[in-house]
Parts: C-alpha cells; structure tokens; sequence
C-alpha cells in the first residue's frame, strides 16, 4: 500500500535513535576521562553557575544512576547522577551545567519551557490512552476509536517537539555561562559542545520516531476512511 514506505523510514528512525543513545553513552563516558583544567566538580559548577543567576535557594543533590541528572521544576531542585556530581570531568561540568540552565529557564519563563510545564498533564494522561486508543481501533475496525487515539498520541508528540528547543536552549545558555566565567578554556569547549550535542540527538531521534509513528497512523486512519 502507498503507505509502507513508512515502515522504512521508521525502523530507520529507530536505528537513529539507538545510535544515539549509543553516542551519548560513549561521548559521556570518553569525555569523562578528561579532567577539565579547572578542576571542578559537577557539584560545584552547578553551584557556582546558580548563585551567579541569583538562584541561590535552588539546591544541588545527587542521585544514583548515570545520565539520571535533571531538573525538577516542581521541588526546584538540580539533581545529578553521582559520576556528574562528585566527578571533575570535562562530562561532568558539561552535564550539571546543562540541568542549571533548565533552572534558569524556569526563572526568567522560557516561553517553551512554560509551555512544556503547562503541556505536561494533559500529555501525561493523553500519552496514557493513546496506546490502548489505538490497538483497540485496529483490532476491531472503529476508525472513530483510532481517530481519538490519533489525536491523543498528537499531544504526546507535540510534547516531544516542544522538549527540542527547551533542551537546545539549556545548552547554549551552559556553553555560554561555562565559557563567559571560565568554568572552562576555549580548548575545553570542544568537549563540551560534543557532550552536550550528543546528548541533543536523543531528542531529536525520539521526537523523529513519534513524529513518523503520527504519520503512518494518520495515513492508516485517512486510508480507511475513503
């Protein structure tokens, strides 16, 4: 059928988003064999970074697991995985920046941010149903039921669209703090901007991935109904 060419480009999408997740792992773990010459932790680049945007009520913990680190816009807190916490890398500084510039984000009102924050209840309960919204319409042929599963995985996917520029924004605003205060040298940035790039696939590959999966469902449903 015309829409099988899909299928193609979504497995391709796929193998996208698990070579990226590949690279983020091996580009974190390379490049947190290399000291940055500052010889500052996560913990302290984060710190540092926070109290210089006058966020000095926004604490700074750790968590288990790697590449666990985030922030959480609820409890207003930076949290990183233990090796970006205590490590002295140039990965670490690279990954605790980024979650503060998430911070920062959420005290001057990133628009994008906003939106993702305003977005999220309805993405988490629509993303929920889509799924059973979906594999119930197909298997007993009510276009109406695949209609509304359609429009619920839309949000979940626009949610994803939204996370791009939020991401991309937190991480120039941490390459440019970094760079401005001397976190780290021009030489460091190399690495830096590599890290926080490789990480940036992720989002794209599994926004990608939704994007396409949309597609080939909207094509299926408009398909059905002629």
């Amino acid at each position: 059928m015309y829409f099988d060419g899909m299928y193609i480009l979504i497995i391709i999408a796929f193998i996208f988003s698990l070579w990226a997740q590949f690279r983020v792992s091996g580009t974190f773990k390379k490049w947190a064999e290399v000291p940055n010459l500052r010889g500052m932790t996560g913990q302290e680049a984060a710190r540092h970074m926070l109290d210089s945007n006058g966020l000095y009520d926004v604490p700074v913990e750790p968590v288990r697991g790697t590449l666990t680190d985030h922030y959480d816009p609820i409890a207003r807190v930076v949290r990183l995985s233990e090796p970006v916490y205590y490590e002295r890398s140039i990965s670490a500084v690279s990954v605790a920046c980024h979650e503060v510039g998430h911070a920062i984000q959420h005290k001057v009102h990133y628009p994008m941010l906003v939106l993702r924050h305003r977005m999220f209840p309805v993405v988490n309960f629509a993303s929920g149903f889509a799924p059973f919204l979906l594999l119930a319409g197909f298997i007993f042929g009510l276009m109406n039921l695949v209609g509304l599963g359609i429009i619920f995985f839309s949000a979940a996917v626009a949610f994803q669209l939204v996370t791009l520029p939020v991401e991309f924004n937190a991480s120039n605003r941490a390459r440019e703090v970094m760079v401005s205060q001397g976190y780290i040298t021009n030489e460091e940035e190399r690495g830096v901007a590599k890290v926080l790039n490789a990480a940036a696939l992720t989002y794209v590959a599994a926004a990608l991935v939704a994007l396409l999966e949309l597609i080939r469902y909207i094509l299926i449903f408009t398909s059905n109904r002629d």
